[in-house]
């Protein structure tokens, strides 16, 4: 295996001015704090959460009977997972009073042999882990863990570690394949994610074996959620009677063992949970066969089953994955968290090795799918991204309810809304990585790094206008009180996919990034010195997009992006009826930096073509085309796309990202 690089520490990363800046400062202020209150069943109009106040009843502070969904501890985990990001990042002792007053519930609510889920605490205590298909103890536990070291690494507190170590310790007590355990596994993958976290805040290897043992159970036969089921007399949780059907095991991607799977199948947030958990045991055990399996599913995922938006999961039926090629935009899923986790194993695979498949994968899902899972004002939040809406259709159509053309406050189910706000507050993890004397920038974001190299400490600045400006400044600095490499070493700076033309130069110097270019990243091998620059300058002229011919929902019509970000046509701009209208794909598109509309975006504007309805007062509701002639009167149009992620910020509308193309 190529010498894994590590992720340069959340610690070590601070965002400046800018586009992500801004975004965080909107998570911080305005996000976690509603997050709170949402938590704590205090927003007016929204679904009532229940998730602190069964903590509550389970602490014995509070009477009652244990409320929402049977996984609903996770919302909660994920929200303190925010916190303890912040925390590290922003220290504020408000924020951290809330968090610490919840933790002191979560720990008066474990049990002493260490179990903690409150669904099971208050409802049914002795059916623990009697239905792990459908039931998410593991998948709650996961979370759990991942807080826990989020939030011991952003204030160096113990109490919810030492919580979930307990709980780690009993769950090793029941699991794995030792006589008298049980070799299962959740029917939600997480835990596999969390354990490995726990180990590295405490270096306890048990937890890493315990994860290891769960992803390579996984799909041996016999099949454990087969014996599961029969288990607890085949009754589904959620429908509360006997199944005739037995459980479908490809949709909790056990059908197989994982080193033998070859394509993305099932629930698509379970499924990236799992490949980011097998990516961690393969870095962590340099395991060729388990690394080799993820690359496979990775690729599957970006090259057959990803939306142009970086979004995935293709029906609401099971919110799963359906077969390679099939993109449908009107009845698409493509959950918010579907998305995140896709940013999540992108960000793990970077830690093979440099590669810019999985970095312009992870930047496509931020800038789109991730991010327009929250409005501009931070309380409200999709849970699914279509590509095509028309609200009579959402509102009418039963194939089409679960695609909204406005964002709700809060969900019964709202495992986005923490999500988003758990990877937002992480993002600075993302932009860099570093091994031994190589550095790779893999996110353009205005930042300043302090990177620890083989033999020094470099600080490295990036300066950028991006996505609105292609231009990137990455300059050297030395860190007060920390030695500057005196060695040559390498800064690895990714040239994206989509990039039509990239200038680069070295302290002022143009230079040809074509013969320093490896695995997509142009790396420039030199003994830097502080005030030492490189400039990336990327062509960010708006473009159209076309589809594999297979993607049979995108024949004949195309999209426009504009260097990461991909763009949609909304009623506002452009009328109702928008299959109506056509891109004249010959023709020059514009761009303006409107500072007022959306938080300030970069519109694109082209000439486009109507179909007139005129003419059709009379009742026809179909016609016979002319033998001769166009056959369909047009009028031509001007048509403005703005960004994906900012859609549904003006009201209700019509938006489509696919539109037909015409020369």
């Amino acid at each position: 295996m190529k010498q894994a690089v590590s992720p340069v520490s959340l610690g070590q990363v601070s965002l400046t001015e800018g586009f992500w800046s801004n975004t965080l400062d909107l998570v911080r202020n305005t996000v976690i704090p509603f997050q709170w209150e949402a938590l704590n069943d205090r927003v007016a109009g929204a679904e009532p959460s229940h998730a602190i106040q069964n903590f509550r009843i389970a602490a014995g502070e509070a009477e009652g009977e244990f409320a929402g969904m049977v996984f609903q501890d996770s919302d909660l985990a994920k929200w303190l997972e925010a916190v303890g990001y912040s925390l590290k990042t922003h220290p504020d002792p408000e924020l951290e009073a809330m968090a610490d007053s919840v933790i002191d519930l979560i720990a008066k609510a474990q049990w002493p042999d260490g179990y903690l889920n409150t669904w099971y605490i208050l409802k049914e205590p002795e059916k623990r882990w009697t239905n792990l298909l459908e039931c998410h103890e593991l998948y709650c536990a996961g979370h759990m863990m991942e807080a826990a070291a989020a939030y011991f690494e952003g204030t160096g507190k113990r109490a919810l570690l030492d919580v979930m170590c307990r709980y780690a310790d009993h769950i090793d007590t029941v699991f794995g394949p030792e006589p008298g355990k049980m070799r299962g596994y959740d029917g939600h993958e997480e835990v596999e994610l969390g354990l490995v976290k726990l180990y590295r805040a405490t270096g306890n290897v048990k937890y890493l074996d315990l994860s290891r043992f769960m992803i390579d159970e996984r799909g041996q036969k016999p099949a454990f959620f087969l014996e599961d089921w029969e288990r607890h007399g085949r009754i589904s949780h959620w429908e509360q009677r006997i199944q005739a059907r037995e459980p479908n095991l490809a949709y909790n991607q056990a059908h197989k063992p994982v080193r033998e799977q070859e394509e993305a199948v099932g629930h698509a947030v379970r499924a990236v949970y799992l490949y980011s958990g097998m990516a961690d045991i393969a870095l962590k055990t340099e395991d060729e066969e388990l690394k080799a399996s993820c690359e496979r599913l990775f690729r599957n995922i970006a090259e057959k089953q990803m939306y142009i938006t970086g979004g995935i999961g293709q029906t609401v039926h099971g919110e799963a994955f359906t077969f390679d090629y099939d993109l449908p935009n009107d009845t698409v899923y493509q959950e918010t968290c579907a998305s995140i986790g896709l940013v999540f194993l992108a960000h793990r695979m970077l830690q093979f090795g440099a590669n810019r498949l999985y970095a312009d994968v992870m930047e496509r899902a931020l800038y789109n799918s991730v991010l327009s899972g929250m409005a501009m004002d931070g309380r409200h939040f999709f849970y699914v991204n279509p590509l095509e809406v028309q609200p009579e259709a959402s509102a009418k159509d039963p194939g089409k309810h679960h695609v909204l053309p406005e964002r709700p406050n809060w969900y019964g189910c709202a495992c986005c809304p923490p999500n988003l706000a758990r990877l937002m507050t992480s993002l600075g993890e993302y932009i860099y990585t570093q091994s031994g004397r190589a550095v790779f920038a893999h996110l353009f974001i205005g930042s300043v790094a302090d990177i620890p190299l083989q033999d020094g400490m470099v600080r490295l600045v990036q300066e950028t206008g991006y996505p609105w400006d292609g231009k990137m400044t990455f300059r050297m600095e030395a860190k007060k009180g920390m030695a500057f490499p005196q060695e040559a070493f390498v800064l690895g700076v990714r040239i994206p996919g989509w990039s039509q033309g990239a200038a680069l130069s070295i302290c002022g110097e143009p230079t040809e990034a074509g013969p320093l270019m490896k695995d997509g990243y142009a790396c420039v091998d030199r003994v830097w010195q502080p005030g030492d620059t490189l400039v990336l300058d990327l062509d960010l002229s708006p473009m159209l997009v076309k589809a594999h011919p297979r993607v049979r929902a995108d024949a004949g019509k195309v999209a426009v992006q504009r260097g990461p970000l991909v763009y949609c046509f909304e009623e506002a701009d452009n009328g109702v009826n928008l299959p109506a209208l056509s891109l004249l794909h010959k023709t020059p598109m514009q761009t303006l930096f409107e500072p007022d509309l959306l938080g300030g975006v970069a519109t694109v504007s082209m000439e486009g073509a109507r179909m007139v309805e005129t003419g059709w007062d009379n009742g026809d509701l179909y016609r016979p085309l002319p033998a001769a002639g166009a056959g369909f009167a047009e009028e031509t149009v001007s048509l403005t796309a703005i960004p994906y992620y900012a859609w549904s910020n003006r009201g209700i509308g019509e938006m489509a990202v696919w539109m037909r193309a015409k020369g």
